[in-house]
């Protein structure tokens, strides 16, 4: 089950296209979507969350509450809509496209994807298109 919660006037288009995709992107990497729990909120909400539960005092795009059981993904991924319309300006992006590789991102966080390195960064990446090129397949 994927629950969408908007605590900002942001609200996706479609939100069953978003369902199949991430269901399909966990499903090609061999795990199945127990519960995903998408909070869409701004950047003062995730600092006060990155703050309190972290002890980092700086702005993120995306802060993820791993709760995975093997091969089932579940979790909490809190994302800053401010911070995705930044980084889209920023990278000369779409903002679908940036948003559509935050929220993966944090999938593949859940699934045991990391980037405190470079290498691991690299492959992060890759990952991202490579599921970000599912969700056309989707469709």
């Amino acid at each position: 089950m994927i629950n969408y919660n908007y605590l900002t006037d942001f609200k996706l288009v479609e939100e069953t296209h978003f369902d199949s995709w991430i269901i399909n992107s966990c499903k090609t990497e061999g795990f199945k979507v127990q519960e995903l729990n998408y909070i869409f909120c701004d950047d003062e909400y995730l600092l006060k969350i990155n703050q309190d539960y972290l002890q980092h005092d700086y702005l993120t795009d995306i802060i993820t509450f791993d709760y995975v059981s093997g091969k089932n993904v579940s979790g909490d991924l809190y994302i800053s809509i401010d911070r995705v319309k930044e980084n889209a300006e920023e990278f000369k992006v779409s903002f679908e496209n940036e948003l559509k590789r935050v929220m993966v991102h944090g999938v593949l966080h859940l699934m045991g994807y990391s980037d405190k390195s470079e290498t691991a960064t690299a492959e992060m990446r890759a990952k991202e298109e490579e599921k970000i090129k599912l969700f056309h397949v989707e469709q």
